[in-house]
């Protein structure tokens, strides 16, 4: 593991020591279940192997701890579907932050799979939060001297 994807998910697990937020490895009994936020304590699975999927489900849960009360397990309210999803956008804007695509394009990154590696995050998670920025940015962003698009597929280009 890079010392850079390291320092990128220590950084994440310091600011939730900062913010009073315990993380524990647990055992869950779902396979299905990767992290669990309550009373200001993340649970994360033992069965996550790589910091990068251990640094997206930290950021979703601390988006909990952020934008979430009460029990919010049951997704068949609707209620409790928007708590999850507004902690999800908490964690996409937190870990894939505009100006962090526009860093993976000058560094040579040219697919979904190179710009996970470059952020140090899933694959599945990226795709998600381009998912979001694609309906949060219809017709595109404009950063410096780059304009991302999102629609129909990610595209950066530089602007002169």
């Amino acid at each position: 593991m890079g010392n850079e994807q390291l320092n990128t998910y220590e950084q994440l697990e310091n600011e939730a020591c900062e913010d009073g937020i315990d993380i524990i490895e647990y055992e869950f009994e779902s396979s299905a279940l990767k992290g669990l936020y309550i009373d200001n304590t993340i649970g994360l699975s033992k069965q996550l192997k790589t910091y990068a999927e251990k640094k997206c489900i930290i950021a979703e849960e601390m988006g909990h701890h952020y934008t979430s009360s009460g029990n919010i397990i049951d997704q068949k309210e609707i209620s409790n579907r928007k708590q999850e999803h507004r902690a999800r956008v908490w964690a996409y804007r937190k870990l894939i932050e505009l100006p962090k695509l526009v860093k993976a394009f000058e560094h040579g990154c040219r697919n979904r799979y190179e710009i996970a590696q470059f952020l140090n995050v899933t694959e599945d998670f990226l795709e998600d939060s381009l998912n979001y920025f694609k309906t949060r940015y219809p017709n595109g962003y404009r950063i410096e001297n780059y304009y991302i698009q999102f629609y129909p597929n990610l595209q950066i280009a530089q602007r002169f």
